[in-house]
């Protein structure tokens, strides 16, 4: 398989681009030498890519001191009093059945982990606190078709682990534990593949992913997964029904019913 061709520092941007979304980062990043040392370029190469993060605000850098993540601003959530933001959970059972019966899942890792500032926040938890970390692979006949990374609160994921999510999608393992699913927030956007997931997925460094967000709520609004998802745009399709909502004057557009599959 061919790469695009990427200059070095961007491959390298864009790897520590996703790792700093994840939060891995709290207490500071890597320093130069050590980031020379992982990806085996010259400083120079380092010192470019970071300074690509340095100029869209991800990265604070002082001589002297340890370069840092900047916090990301908290984006207001709107809530009309119809809820039209909230996704329709409508079939999401039956849709987790069909996606299970077209795909097969592989388990990359799984593992009980400390809540990062981001996870902790999202999940309404302590930071530090044990989260259950999945990262599966999910295909079709075609290939990989997405790479999903879920955070669960180690309390409600007692019960599977590895095995289990081999076989089920998690909403449904946290079903039969005692959850019941409310709703979900869900945010998509466009993705660059860094090196991990363009691996993972049989895909270019730099190709195009849709990036998904999803938040999990049971029915006291309690979030009980965190997921992000990167899904190949030539494989994946997300389809939803629109209908129209008020006078004509008004011309709003709410989701009907959400048809793509749940992880």
């Amino acid at each position: 398989m061919s790469l695009m061709p990427l200059p070095k520092y961007h491959q390298i941007y864009l790897v520590l681009r996703e790792q700093l979304d994840e939060g891995r980062f709290e207490d500071g990043l890597p320093g130069e030498l050590a980031l020379i040392e992982q990806f085996g370029v010259a400083r120079v190469t380092v010192r470019r890519a970071l300074q690509r993060l340095a100029e869209e605000g991800l990265i604070s850098r002082n001589p002297g001191r340890r370069t840092r993540p900047v916090p990301p601003v908290a984006e207001p959530r709107n809530s009309g009093p119809d809820g039209a933001e909230r996704a329709n959970l409508h079939g999401l059972l039956e849709n987790l059945v069909t996606m299970g019966l077209r795909t097969s899942v592989k388990v990359v890792d799984v593992a009980t982990v400390s809540a990062s500032t981001q996870v902790a926040d999202a999940l309404k938890l302590k930071i530090g606190d044990p989260v259950q970390k999945a990262v599966r692979v999910r295909s079709t006949r075609e290939g990989p078709l997405s790479h999903i990374t879920t955070y669960v609160p180690a309390e409600l994921a007692r019960s599977f682990g590895r095995r289990e999510l081999m076989k089920k999608p998690i909403l449904v393992l946290l079903e039969q534990a005692g959850v019941k699913v409310g709703r979900a927030h869900q945010t998509i956007s466009a993705r660059l593949a860094d090196n991990v997931l363009a691996q993972h997925l049989d895909i270019a460094v730099g190709s195009a992913l849709l990036a998904v967000r999803r938040l999990i709520y049971d029915e006291d609004e309690r979030p009980v997964q965190w997921l992000h998802g990167f899904y190949r745009p030539d494989r994946y399709t997300y389809e939803m029904e629109l209908s129209r909502v008020g006078s004509i004057d008004a011309k709003v557009w709410v989701s009907k019913d959400v048809s793509a599959p749940f992880n």
